[in-house]
C-alpha cells in the first residue's frame, strides 16, 4: 500500500496561516530554534514537501542541507510576510542548472 504524503508549511504565523485554508498542515513558529525543531520533526513524519519561509531558511542552511539529497521531504523556500529574499529563486536556478547542465533561467 502506498504511503499517503502530506504538505507542510513552516514559518511565522502571519505567513503560514493562509495555507491552512488550502488544506495544508501549518507549523507556525516564532524563533529559529522552534523552526529547526519543527523541521526535524516534520522530516520524520509522512510529509513529502515542506514549504519554509525564506526568513527562517536564511538562518537554517545546515538544517536544510541535511535533507537536500533525501527523497523526502523536499524543502521549498517561499517568501514570508516581509517579502522575498531571493533565496527560493536562487535554489530553483541551482537545481535546474544541475539537472540541465546550464543556467536556462
Amino acid at each position: 500500500m502506498a504511503a499517503s504524503y502530506q504538505i507542510a508549511v513552516l514559518g511565522d504565523q502571519d505567513s503560514v496561516m493562509g495555507f491552512k485554508a488550502l488544506g495544508l498542515t501549518v507549523f507556525p513558529v516564532d524563533t529559529v530554534e522552534q523552526a529547526r525543531s519543527a523541521l526535524h520533526r516534520i522530516a520524520k513524519e509522512d510529509f513529502a514537501v515542506v514549504y519554509l519561509t525564506e526568513q527562517f531558511a536564511a538562518q537554517m542552511q545546515a538544517d536544510i542541507a541535511r535533507y537536500k539529497d533525501e527523497l523526502t521531504p523536499a524543502i521549498i523556500l517561499i517568501p514570508g510576510k516581509e517579502g522575498s529574499l531571493g533565496m527560493g529563486m536562487a535554489n530553483i536556478k541551482k537545481s535546474v542548472e544541475r539537472a540541465v547542465g546550464a543556467d536556462i533561467l
